[in-house]
């Protein structure tokens, strides 16, 4: 008997030792491990760590257009620990930007940092994803986006070329346009050779200008040789870092053709199909964020902005309530034809319109105008 308590006490007084007596710093090794352990399979159920190139048509260092993208890759690292990779390349630097859509389609590049607009001559439909002409502000916008058949008619359109897009950020209204003199008339429109994006490039076709799509670095040297007599690119922090300024001194606005901006990761489909539902999910938070920080930073640097441009002698103007006028009907000419000649246009376009139908009830009495 006594032989046998003192085998029982010595397993008692060994365990105890086990647990409490041995060397300092074991205890924390051993909650180390358990943490490594757990660690370990967190990363398996993530998934294959995976690595992505992504074709930016912006300047990493361009404000919001291209620092939003670098802000993505940079944040992505950082809550996937290191599991998602993005990595940014410059305009051109593995596709000129104007065929990143067809090099994401292929499967040439895995991803592109972009705005559907620039596919106008691809794809119609896809340029109400980027912005509309007399269209909805930011919060509208994301509402029909998430809630109001947007994201589906997005997803769908794209899946044929073989791309799975998110949007990514979201940018401020844009400035409507420089030029080298005062715009007192339609009738001072007519005959300009204008750099102009997405829907509102129709637009001012209808007002006797000739609009061209140029991508973001080629338009400064074109307005400089004269190749164009005037330009509009975007929101005035971003105008402002690309000098335009330099040149035409007119700076006009509403920006009637871009209420708000949306910007898009588009990426191949077969590659983002591989990913694990986790990674997926956490490229969809990333963006989310991203939209987040794109359109509070917009709205904070826009006004420091304008002070410096007046200050280097550009002229800020408020088109006149004709100029708008002539815009807008010429507008609803340009979705009339539109319409008319592509089913997905029209699908998407009658979507959107019922959702701001509807949601002119909530603008009219939700807000102060």
């Amino acid at each position: 008997m006594k032989i046998a308590i003192t085998i029982i006490v010595a397993l008692i007084v060994g365990a105890a030792i086990g647990v409490y007596g041995l060397a300092p710093g074991s205890q924390q090794a051993m909650q180390n491990t358990t943490g490594d352990t757990a660690d370990a399979a967190d990363a398996a159920s993530l998934g294959a760590p995976v690595r992505f190139k992504l074709a930016g048509p912006f300047p990493a260092s361009l404000i919001q257009l291209g620092t939003l993208g670098i802000r993505f890759a940079g944040l992505i690292d950082t809550v996937s620990g290191g599991n998602i990779q993005f990595k940014y390349f410059e305009p051109g630097a593995l596709v000129p930007t104007l065929e990143i859509f067809d090099a994401v389609s292929t499967g040439a590049v895995d991803a592109g940092w972009s705005g559907s607009g620039f596919w106008a001559g691809k794809v119609p439909s896809l340029q109400f994803f980027t912005a509309v002409p007399f269209g909805p502000e930011a919060g509208e916008y994301l509402a029909w986006m998430e809630f109001g058949g947007g994201r589906q008619l997005f997803e769908e359109i794209y899946a044929p070329h073989n791309i799975h897009p998110i949007h990514c950020g979201l940018i401020s209204p844009e400035g409507s346009g420089w030029f080298r003199n005062e715009i007192k008339s339609v009738d001072d429109l007519r005959g300009l050779k204008m750099r102009f994006f997405g829907l509102g490039g129709k637009v001012v076709e209808k007002l006797g200008v000739s609009a061209q799509l140029l991508a973001p670095g080629d338009i400064f040297p074109a307005l400089e040789l004269g190749t164009i007599d005037a330009a509009e690119f975007s929101m005035p922090a971003i105008d402002l870092d690309l000098g335009f300024h330099q040149i035409a001194k007119h700076y006009y606005f509403p920006g009637w053709h871009q209420p708000a901006s949306l910007l898009e990761l588009i990426i191949n489909k077969e590659r983002w199909e591989s990913l694990s539902a986790r990674q997926q999910a956490l490229i969809e938070m990333a963006c989310g964020d991203s939209i987040r920080w794109g359109i509070t930073e917009g709205e904070a640097i826009q006004f420091g902005a304008l002070k410096e441009l007046q200050s280097l002698g550009v002229t800020l103007h408020r088109w006149s309530p004709e100029i708008l006028a002539a815009f807008e009907s010429a507008w609803q000419e340009v979705v009339a034809e539109e319409t008319a000649k592509d089913a997905d246009f029209k699908r998407v376009w009658e979507s959107l319109s019922a959702f701001r139908e509807d949601y002119k009830l909530w603008r009219e009495y939700g807000y102060l105008r």
